[in-house]
């Protein structure tokens, strides 16, 4: 069983602080520096895409679409993609984006999720995992939805780069979370994510019913060479998400469909 200990203290958001991961009160900021930064636009967006591959056709749930740059991405591929994300405000700029017949819904994933089984084909999450201290039940709820044969591709903090973010340094093996200020406009928001080691990572899969297919630690996109020359550099020799395709497995041969 996992060990599971406290924020450091100094780390732990105060009473008078600001409710931590409310994305209503910046999303407006947000969205525009993500939109054709580095990390996003030039590292996790199209590594995500990549391990997607062809999904013309293919019934995708993107579960935490934020702005929604992801699904459009996915949609302009021929994807038929429902959105979710527990933030209305996201979810309103994700509309302005999308159009007014984009399947959007306000959902907390660790609810359970207002779709039938096996709907979809695949499901996407985009550096959302590390947002929860315990991946069971939203993942047997992302398998659920998933057809035999599906996939979830997902995208988080690298292990290795979130042990390091505090010091003295937490138990590696210890799932353990840690807060800091993101600032937009000159102005702080709290945001708390949880660690876990890698195993536990991959434990938290299998004991879901998936089956791991790909680990990856993709390079930036080409591009960005000559957009973010001194960042490029850096990224490209130290690591910083860790992505996953875990599959359900397919039915055993000669069952119905």
């Amino acid at each position: 069983m996992e060990r599971v200990t406290d924020v450091p203290e100094s780390l732990a958001p105060s009473a008078d602080r600001a409710q931590v991961n409310d994305y209503d009160t910046f999303a407006e900021a947000y969205s525009a520096e993500n939109e054709n930064n580095l990390l996003n636009a030039y590292y996790e967006r199209p590594a995500m895409l990549a391990l997607a591959g062809d999904v013309a056709g293919r019934r995708i749930l993107d579960a935490g679409c934020g702005s929604g740059p992801l699904f459009a991405a996915l949609r302009d591929r021929g994807a038929v993609v429902t959105g979710i994300d527990a933030s209305a405000g996201m979810l309103a700029l994700a509309r302005r984006r999308l159009g007014e017949d984009a399947a959007l819904h306000v959902v907390d994933l660790g609810a359970p999720l207002p779709f039938p089984d096996g709907a979809f084909d695949d499901v996407v999450a985009s550096l959302v995992l590390h947002y929860l201290e315990d991946w069971g039940p939203t993942l047997a709820e992302i398998r659920r939805v998933l057809r035999p044969g599906g996939r979830l591709i997902a995208s988080l903090d690298h292990p290795f780069v979130a042990y390091t973010i505090t010091d003295p340094r937490p138990d590696y093996f210890a799932t353990t979370s840690y807060t800091f200020d993101w600032t937009f406009n000159g102005q702080s928001f709290p945001m708390r994510f949880w660690r876990k080691p890698l195993h536990a990572m991959i434990d938290a899969f299998t004991t879901a019913g998936f089956r791991v297919s790909v680990i990856s630690e993709p390079q930036p996109a080409p591009a960005a060479r000559e957009l973010f020359p001194d960042d490029f550099q850096n990224l490209s020799t130290k690591t910083c998400f860790l992505f996953f395709v875990v599959e359900v497995p397919p039915q055993a041969a000669g069952s119905d469909d």
